[in-house]
């Protein structure tokens, strides 16, 4: 059966079967029977039956089933938001937490007149000062948000937000 039309209407057959439902029977008793004399469609067959094994085992492992076994250890947990669970006094000191945040904004601000940086700045242009704006920018927020963090309970206390 040399026939490229058949062959065509086969194959199309073959590559609309999702590996998910089998195939109708007739579908699948024609298929044999044209792969009996068609040694083309064989081998692509072959090859397609290949590529759908590796699909399934090697291209996407299955992953494990965690969801359930998450989802119940949330579950059992207990949060209590009253007392000693909400928070305890910070060990550092909010005036230390303060000198301290001015210390790193001071030396961040005074590092663009370092000589070094001059140099690098000249040699770059007024590009460089975009990173260096980034990083000061995200120093000095990464800093209020660890102070604010570690100082809630009182800044809640002070401001009367329960």
């Amino acid at each position: 059966m040399k026939n490229e039309s058949y062959c065509r209407t086969v194959m199309d057959k073959m590559y609309e079967f999702s590996g998910d439902a089998p195939l109708p029977f007739m579908s699948r008793l024609e298929i044999a029977f044209h792969v009996l004399f068609c040694t083309n469609c064989a081998g692509e067959i072959a090859r397609l039956e290949n590529v759908r094994s590796i699909m399934r085992t090697d291209f996407l492992p299955p992953s494990p089933d965690l969801e359930d076994s998450v989802m119940s250890l949330i579950s059992a947990e207990t949060v209590e938001i009253s007392g000693e669970a909400w928070g305890e006094s910070p060990e550092v000191s909010f005036r230390l937490w303060v000198i301290t945040g001015l210390i790193i904004f001071f030396s961040l601000g005074s590092s663009i007149f370092n000589m070094d940086f001059m140099k690098v700045a000249a040699v770059s242009g007024s590009s460089f000062l975009l990173p260096i704006g980034i990083i000061f920018g995200a120093v000095v927020t990464g800093y209020g948000a660890i102070f604010i963090g570690s100082h809630l309970k009182e800044f809640s206390d002070r401001f009367g937000l329960h």
